[in-house]
């Protein structure tokens, strides 16, 4: 006679659960550290912040930062760099407004850093795009500053 047993003792039952549990675990724990950073301040190193752009002031860049702008930044950012472009509404955090004056108090050095790391949703364009091209977007994001009315 063959002795039936509960499925709940079964070894493999027991080390099914025990699997999920673990992946359910780490990929919740994953996700609160993704969702944590995100809604943190995003702030450059010190050591970032102090670097000097070497082509501040050169406004013979800033055709080619619109250019590179207009393809890798205002799918998100939006033309006017206001964080409404159309891929905006599926973003979470939602992109930064390059025209604010949050951004634009930035050192020079903390936008490059950023271009550089990324933080995602944004991607790092540190292998995808140049030094010179990234300091070319810190230029033409400064462009992008909401003019006062007076």
């Amino acid at each position: 006679m063959k002795i039936k047993t509960h499925p709940l003792n079964s070894f493999w039952y027991v080390k099914g659960i025990l699997t999920t549990a673990t992946l359910v675990f780490v990929f919740g724990t994953t996700a609160t550290k993704t969702v944590a950073q995100q809604r943190a301040p995003w702030v450059a190193p010190k050591t970032a912040q102090e670097v000097k752009n070497p082509l501040a002031g050169d406004k013979s860049v800033l055709a080619d930062g619109k250019v590179l702008y207009t393809a890798n930044c205002a799918p998100c950012h939006g033309n006017k760099g206001r964080g409404d472009g159309p891929a905006a509404a599926a973003l979470n955090p939602k992109p930064a407004d390059h025209s604010s004056v949050m951004v634009q108090n930035e050192s020079d050095g903390a936008l490059f850093w950023k271009l550089s790391e990324g933080r995602n949703p944004m991607p790092s364009y540190k292998k995808m795009l140049t030094d010179k091209q990234r300091w070319e977007l810190v230029n033409y994001i400064r462009t992008l500053s909401r003019s006062v009315a007076k």
